[in-house]
């Protein structure tokens, strides 16, 4: 591999997130103060693996006027998709779509059009790719992107805060709805397998209650909160649920099941304890589901901070020679994390950190059957 670079190229992959145009514009000034060149990939790895299906060019040179006055901007000038994995890319077979790993095809093509790294901005599914095409030689950096939170190794990932506060905006809003009819709100927010837009916009708006995917939660134990809020006059609850939260003894509700080269949909829970709620309370609920709302809109000032942060960084270890590995904050510093310690993993809300313990002492029901003493800190879990 040739140690000296001077072509790069950027990819967004995965869900859209606030903060990516932010994180491009930095990789492009970056790379420009070192004289290096910098493309983008459409559309994930599509640009490279299917240039047919993208509008525009395929992948584009991206020079700095290209990112002129795109930092606060939400969404990507390159396009995401979470339908272009090259592990699994989809394929039509006789008995319908089927999985393909054209990985090494994927190598060839960035070898083919001369980049001598590439930086990769995504989540979990992104990060295993990187670590991938790490494995098969590719000079390869990525950059931690979800509004999820869920990737490891990094305090925080952007995408996050722009999602909380506009989440926390939403049910404040809904608070005083709730108030006037003294209804019950059940309001659904994205997350995945992870609890962490749950819990933080829950905790920051004052929810009653915080449904979580890391906590198995009894429908009763809601109700039975509810019914003692009532009891001291206080006729409205706000329950905030995430998409992945799991009831006692039921699966996960899904949109869709997983189909060749895709990740299950989840969704639906919010409908399920809307449901459970007006028959055991008797009181009338609303259902609310955030969604996409959460992933669209301009980015939060600390996300724009620490996407361009991210950026830069990317192209600074690239500089010094280091390969294989994510930027990640750590604290007040950025570091670098091997990728192989990131792919395939991903970080859940601890269920005895600290945050949920504040929970705890706060009153606000986590749906649990026989309550849990908040005096049982797991030595073992993060506090953040």
């Amino acid at each position: 591999m040739d140690p000296v670079i001077r072509r790069i190229a950027i990819s967004t992959g995965g869900g859209d997130a606030p903060g990516l145009n932010a994180v491009i514009r930095a990789v492009v000034l970056a790379a420009d103060q070192l004289g290096w060149e910098c493309h983008g990939i459409r559309d994930g790895f599509n640009g490279l693996l299917a240039p047919e299906h993208c509008l525009g060019e395929p992948v584009l040179r991206l020079s700095t006027d290209a990112v002129h006055g795109i930092g606060h901007l939400g969404g990507t000038i390159l396009g995401s998709t979470n339908r272009g994995n090259p592990m699994r890319y989809p394929k039509s077979g006789s008995g319908g779509p089927i999985e393909q790993d054209r990985t090494d095809e994927l190598v060839g093509l960035c070898r083919q059009c001369g980049f001598d790294a590439l930086i990769v901005v995504g989540g979990d599914g992104s990060m295993s790719i990187a670590d991938c095409l790490r494995r098969k030689g590719l000079r390869v950096i990525g950059v931690p992107k979800t509004i999820d939170n869920d990737l490891d190794r990094t305090f925080q990932t952007f995408g996050f805060d722009s999602a909380v506060g506009f989440a926390t905006e939403c049910i404040d809003r809904l608070h005083t709805t709730a108030d006037s009819q003294h209804r019950v709100m059940v309001v659904e927010v994205m997350g995945r397998y992870a609890g962490w837009i749950a819990l933080h916009a829950g905790l920051a708006a004052g929810a009653h209650a915080i449904l979580l995917p890391e906590i198995p939660f009894c429908l009763d134990t809601v109700a039975q909160a509810i019914a003692k809020r009532d009891a001291a006059g206080r006729r409205h609850s706000v329950v905030v649920v995430a998409e992945g939260a799991q009831p006692l003894g039921r699966r996960r509700e899904l949109l869709a099941a997983a189909g060749a080269g895709q990740a299950e949909r989840l969704g639906g829970i919010g409908a399920w304890v809307e449901a459970g709620l007006g028959s055991r309370t008797g009181k009338e609920c609303r259902n609310v589901v955030l969604g996409h709302l959460l992933r669209g809109g301009r980015p939060s000032a600390f996300d724009r901070v620490i996407a361009s942060r991210f950026g830069a960084a990317a192209v600074r270890i690239l500089a010094r020679g280091e390969q294989g590995v994510m930027v990640a904050l750590d604290g007040d510093g950025i570091v670098s994390v091997p990728l192989a310690e990131v792919a395939g993993r991903s970080r859940r809300v601890p269920i005895d950190g600290d945050t949920v313990h504040t929970v705890r002492e706060l009153g606000i029901c986590l749906g649990e059957r026989n309550g849990r003493s908040p005096d049982k800190m797991d030595a073992g879990q993060p506090r953040w």
